[in-house]
């Protein structure tokens, strides 16, 4: 009775049916994942606005004198002068900015030595070790000191970036 059209289709029917599980069951887990995504970013956004709110507890002025008072003796504050204030561009170089020293005289004098000869080459090396630092701190000496730019309009004193939180 049955005729194998039908079995066909009852196959048919049957893997459908597995797909459309399988479908939903892996759609099912991505949902479980996306609503555990969705509290863990809750989470971070609610631990963000209490460590915003405890900095602004903390940063307080009335607060933070008040501290500066209680530890005066100990800490030794000084309120900063106005004029102790610079710009960046005001700052001296970086010490990896800083120009390496010429090394020209040491060299010298090495090839001096290296020309007298073996034995008086390590006695001429070792007296002038302390010759060749010397030489090489006259010629650090002699390169230009790293002076601040001079200011500029007023308009550049607005232009300090301070770090702060952008809200």
């Amino acid at each position: 009775m049955l005729k194998t059209f039908d079995l066909v289709l009852i196959g048919v029917m049957t893997a459908t049916a597995a797909v459309t599980y399988t479908i939903k069951h892996r759609a099912e887990l991505k949902l479980e994942e996306v609503h555990r995504l969705e509290a863990e970013i809750k989470l971070e956004k609610d631990t963000i606005d209490l460590l915003k709110a405890d900095w602004a507890l903390q940063s307080q002025p009335n607060r933070l004198e008040r501290l500066v008072r209680a530890y005066n003796d100990e800490l030794k504050l000084q309120p900063t002068e106005s004029t102790a204030l610079v710009h960046a561009k005001e700052l001296p170089m970086l010490k990896s900015e800083v120009p390496v020293p010429d090394v020209t005289e040491a060299k010298a004098s090495a090839k001096g030595a290296t020309e007298a000869g073996a034995k008086s080459a390590t006695v001429a090396s070792a007296k002038s070790a302390p010759d060749t630092a010397k030489g090489a701190q006259a010629t650090a000496k002699a390169q230009p000191i790293p002076m601040p730019a001079p200011r500029g309009e007023a308009e550049d004193a607005d232009q300090i970036e301070t770090g702060s939180v952008e809200e």
